[in-house]
């Protein structure tokens, strides 16, 4: 009895480490809190100034006041729709399309609660900052010729229906990624998403006066530079920030963001040198926004050598979808969104199909 008695003790104490650290409630990492807030801060930057100054500079200068200030309030308004109902819409609990009402205004979003290893608040902001860029983008495609209170009512129907729903799907546990989805930081929710909106949108207004006449070149080079190099600098909080730590994936995506870019500059500058017979500043840029395009789907999943692939792949799907695409659709698409968001989004979405397999060097999948 009393050996019996001695095991059961034993027993005991043996399970109390387990009860103990079942017992300890998760806690957020400094580091990777304030990671994610520095990541969050440079996909808003992108959105003002970067892609503000980048459109600008591709349209008439009669025009650019006009498109600053459709940017600037459509960011606002996405902002304030997220906390209303978007982040619960997109992130709650639902249906395999829509999340559930749960968190409107936050509710139930403490100051402590967390998602993963950082409050959950500033996943709410950094989700957020995807969403008005993702807006903000349309807007390059039927750039001036659209009144102001169209492009109001526009963004929060496309917001409500298009956006959130497929958010939802990827990235908040719907259809989508219940079918096992590859979308590291938003080639379909971000860039497909918005391209075939805005070709949609420039289709329904037609095109602008004189399209087809005048030259429409681009007023202001310098301010399309300017525009790049923040957006270049602002992609890496998209992509390294879509880790949502501080860890081995955020430098995986990182350096492939890096090389995925200078790739794809290099690739359009010489495909449009021998095409044009001369290399172009504007090529150069276009060839950057398309790398990173290209390789956002795939930041955290594919090896650097896929990277590159993607990279040099998306810079000459970028020139083939603004020179030889936008005449086949026959489409005024002003600061060709579709063309480079879309084309390259659709490249780099099935190169990370081919890339993540762990037989290409990519961290692989569920089935390999």
């Amino acid at each position: 009895m009393k050996k019996l008695l001695s095991m059961l003790g034993l027993s005991a104490v043996a399970m109390l480490p387990s009860v103990a650290m079942a017992a300890v409630p998760a806690l957020a990492d400094k580091a990777d809190n304030a990671f994610m807030m520095i990541c969050t801060a440079l996909v808003l930057f992108m959105t003002i100034p970067g892609i503000a100054l980048f459109y600008g500079g591709l349209i008439r200068s009669k025009n650019v006041l006009s498109l600053m200030t459709q940017v600037m309030v459509t960011f606002a308004m996405v902002c304030v729709l997220w906390i209303i109902y978007g982040y619960s819409l997109a992130f709650g609990s639902g249906n395999a399309f829509f999340g559930g009402f749960d968190m409107v205004m936050l509710k139930g979003i403490g100051l402590t609660n967390l998602s993963g290893t950082f409050y959950q608040l500033i996943h709410v902001a950094f989700q957020a900052s995807f969403a008005c860029i993702t807006v903000a983008l349309i807007v390059g495609a039927f750039a001036e010729r659209i009144r102001f209170s169209a492009v109001l009512i526009f963004s929060v129907i496309w917001l409500t229906f298009s956006y959130l729903p497929m958010a939802h799907m990827v990235w908040g546990g719907g259809f989508l990624a219940q079918d096992g989805a590859l979308d590291f930081a938003g080639g379909t929710v971000v860039h497909i998403n918005a391209a075939v909106a805005g070709l949609v949108g420039a289709y329904m207004l037609g095109k602008r006066a004189g399209f087809g006449k005048e030259a429409f070149k681009p007023h202001n080079l310098p301010m399309v530079f300017m525009g790049t190099s923040i957006l270049y600098i602002g992609w890496f909080g998209f992509n390294a920030g879509s880790a949502s730590a501080a860890n081995e994936i955020a430098a995986l995506a990182f350096i492939n963001t890096v090389v995925a870019t200078a790739g794809a500059i290099l690739s359009w500058v010489f495909a449009e040198w021998m095409l044009r017979g001369k290399p172009s500043l504007l090529g150069a840029c276009s060839g950057c926004i398309a790398g990173l395009v290209a390789i956002t789907p795939a930041a955290g999943t594919v090896g650097v050598g896929g990277a590159l692939i993607i990279g040099l792949v998306g810079g000459v799907a970028g020139l083939w979808g603004v020179v030889l695409l936008k005449k086949w659709l026959r489409v005024d698409d002003t600061c060709d969104v579709f063309g480079v968001h879309g084309v390259c989004g659709i490249v780099g979405c099935i190169l990370t199909g081919v890339f993540t397999a762990s037989s290409f060097g990519g961290r692989g999948t569920r089935r390999g």
